[in-house]
């Protein structure tokens, strides 16, 4: 049985968006050692969110994610320092997104608040699971884990610390401005998000939630227009 596609978003205003920059992925190991690092990294995660979902993440050792994974206790934890970390693995590729945004679209000659504008219409539109307005099962219980979770809500502050901390550098400027500009971008995209998954572990369908989602990231950005010197 296949899934329907995705309906499609509604756009914002063609002459207020500007076109999306290629964006360069998160580097790629390149080495065999080093990509077969990454498989591994990439198999422990997905074994250890199974069992999260399956069980719920305090019920699971990590002993048992070891156990499944066929990896030693010590072995896991050299790829994952902490038990939470086997979760937030998903987003590792996000964590500098917004700073490597604002790097394509200087490169581009486009501003950074009109860059990552663009990169999250782009988002939506695509459905993307980092933007909320996703409604496929799987990504549905993820965030159920994640959100439903303190030890894992509390853990991605560290991660959106250091979003905060690239973006801040990518802005360049003032270090203080920058850091100030940073915070309230990220608080920015992260509320959206949330409003987004909210709504959608509500009921609704992300088709449903997509036009308010447009509107909602046009008036988040025109106020931070207005208040920054991005």
């Amino acid at each position: 049985m296949t899934s329907e596609p995705p309906a499609p978003v509604p756009s914002a205003p063609e002459s207020s968006v500007p076109v999306p920059v290629p964006v360069p992925s998160a580097p790629v190991p390149s080495g065999l050692r080093e990509r077969k690092k990454e498989r591994t990294r990439q198999a422990l995660s997905d074994a250890a969110v199974a069992l999260f979902l399956e069980k719920g993440f305090d019920a699971v050792s990590v002993a048992e994610v070891a156990a499944a994974a066929e990896v030693s206790k010590p072995t896991l934890f050299r790829y994952f320092p902490a038990k939470e970390d086997l979760v937030l693995h998903r987003f590792a590729d996000h964590e500098d997104e917004a700073a490597r945004v604002v790097a394509a679209g200087r490169l581009a000659g486009t501003a950074p608040l009109d860059a990552l504008y663009a990169h999250l219409l782009d988002g939506l539109g695509r459905q993307d699971p980092v933007t909320g307005l996703c409604d496929h099962p799987a990504v549905l219980a993820y965030h159920r884990l994640l959100y439903g979770t303190p030890a894992l809500v509390a853990r991605l502050h560290g991660y959106r610390g250091r979003s905060e901390a690239a973006l801040a550098e990518a802005l360049g400027g003032d270090p203080l401005d920058a850091r100030i500009a940073a915070g309230q971008i990220v608080a920015v995209l992260r509320v959206l998000a949330e409003e987004n998954t909210a709504r959608i572990a509500g009921g609704e369908t992300a088709g449903e939630v997509a036009a308010d989602a447009v509107a909602a990231a046009g008036r988040a950005f025109r106020a931070l227009r207005e208040g920054l010197p991005y």
